[in-house]
């Protein structure tokens, strides 16, 4: 038999599912990591406070930088998703991009948005 060089459409309809399900829910997050550095969430008496603490202030600013690095994160992760469902469409997905063979199914259900399969990624340096 043949070594099998794509996934059947069937396979790749099951991706599709899983990534959309995993997009929706980044998307959610990456909404909510936003509001928090936009500080849009509530009508609180926050910014109105004549009470001001350094640390207080400090640790808020440094909790907008953190929520502002997992945006960016988040939105990185959103980008990589949606690039897979392309693959997705171009019948290309789950092809390693150094080795050009399949990467394991087990991978991609674990990490539906990986390019490499875990040989590929293991042998190159980072």
């Amino acid at each position: 038999m043949a070594e099998k060089t794509r996934y059947t459409d069937e396979e790749l309809e099951e991706f599709k599912k899983l990534i959309i399900d995993k997009l929706e829910q980044a998307r959610k997050d990456y909404d909510l990591l936003k509001s928090t550095v936009m500080h849009t969430e509530g009508n609180d008496i926050e910014d109105t406070s004549p009470t001001f603490k350094v640390l207080e202030e400090g640790a808020a600013v440094l909790s907008k930088e953190e929520a502002g690095r997992l945006a960016q994160r988040q939105l990185k992760f959103i980008q990589h998703l949606q690039a897979a469902l392309v693959r997705i469409e171009n019948k290309t997905y789950g092809i390693c991009r150094e080795t050009g063979k399949l990467i394991p199914k087990e991978r991609l259900m674990a990490v539906p948005h990986a390019t490499l399969s875990i040989e590929a990624k293991q042998g190159s340096p980072r």
